[in-house]
């Protein structure tokens, strides 16, 4: 889903092969911005949507986690896919459709390739904390119904149970299930699915940001990433460079990402990554109750790192230079 040769403006000549990944590259899990009356900001929205296909993306996931996608009515859920694929011109969506409620996930599934999807994330059932076979049954049911290319989420932080590496395994199997979003924090159980879905056409893609190097060195092909919402080209220059071979110019950039990618875990996400959308003019920093505004102390930390990476030259913010005690440690799992 990549162009064979890209150039970022941030020196990164990803210069790489097309391959046959379903899923290669960046994409951002995009925000949802909100009016002051609490309804979906569509204009805004559809602003975001282009704003991250001039920045390079490979494709965008609208209506995650990361889109606030818990706390949407199903009619808003689809309206927003529309939104997003109607602002694009030539970059897949890649929506999320998942519910601890298989019939409900199936049903959000058809709707939203009705309404334009290219492909859809499916978190894995929370709360019911289902055994193998009912993993199965969950991800099956949707795959044999709907015609599009789909992708496993597993973020046990939030869901309270990870999938089992034998279950992703037999998913993998399925002509429908192309993905697998790893947000375990866990680089032993994403090597191994990495190890034993290589002979399938199956992607493994980073749902960590702090963690797209670490799993594109073992074998991961991309990332659903928080901090491309923010600082796209940078994450593309990022990913590029580590799919093309280029270590050296990955670890430069994962080290430059990385004061800001612990900065938007700092609270639970996307309270940070609104806020700075916000600063960088991109919607109002609202989120939808039960989360809050990011906390004041927070805003102007966040502030004075964005200002950082908005007056250096590409490749040069220095990660020594961030001042330790102000940002936030480092957070892994918490899903984007």
């Amino acid at each position: 889903m990549t162009d064979a040769t890209t150039t970022t403006p941030y020196g990164a000549q990803t210069d790489r092969e097309q391959t046959d990944e379903p899923f290669e590259g960046v994409y951002p899990a995009m925000t949802t911005p909100f009016t002051d009356d609490d309804e979906v900001d569509h204009a805004q929205l559809a602003d975001n949507a282009r704003y991250l296909e001039r920045a390079g993306v490979d494709g965008v996931v609208p209506v995650g986690s990361t889109g606030e996608s818990a706390t949407m009515t199903h009619d808003e859920h689809v309206d927003v896919i529309e939104t997003v694929r109607d602002a694009l011109d030539d970059i897949p969506v890649i929506a999320g459709t998942g519910s601890n409620n298989t019939a409900e996930a199936l049903s959000l599934s058809r709707r939203a390739a009705d309404a334009g999807a290219d492909g859809l994330l499916l978190i894995s059932p929370y709360y019911n904390k289902p055994e193998p076979q009912g993993f199965l049954n969950h991800y099956r049911t949707i795959a044999d119904e709907v015609d599009l290319p789909q992708i496993v989420y597993n973020v046990p932080s939030r869901t309270g149970q990870s999938i089992p590496v034998d279950v992703t395994v037999e998913l993998a199997e399925h002509p429908n299930i192309r993905g697998y979003k790893a947000a375990s924090g866990d680089l032993n159980l994403i090597s191994e699915v990495i190890e034993r879905t290589r002979d399938e056409a199956f992607s493994v893609l980073s749902g960590d940001d702090g963690l797209t190097l670490p799993v594109l060195s073992i074998g991961g092909t991309g990332t659903i990433s928080v901090v491309a919402n923010v600082e796209p080209e940078r994450s593309c220059a990022m990913v590029g460079a580590a799919l093309s071979g280029d270590y050296d110019r990955a670890r430069a950039l994962h080290h430059e990402l990385s004061p800001l990618v612990r900065e938007l875990f700092a609270e639970t996400n996307p309270i940070p990554v609104k806020e700075a959308m916000h600063v960088r003019g991109r919607g109002g920093p609202a989120v939808r109750s039960p989360l809050s505004r990011l906390s004041e102390g927070r805003r102007e930390v966040l502030r004075e790192l964005l200002a950082e990476y908005d007056e250096a030259a590409p490749g040069t913010v220095d990660p020594e230079a961030v001042d330790p005690d102000t940002v936030a440690p480092a957070a892994t799992g918490d899903g984007e």
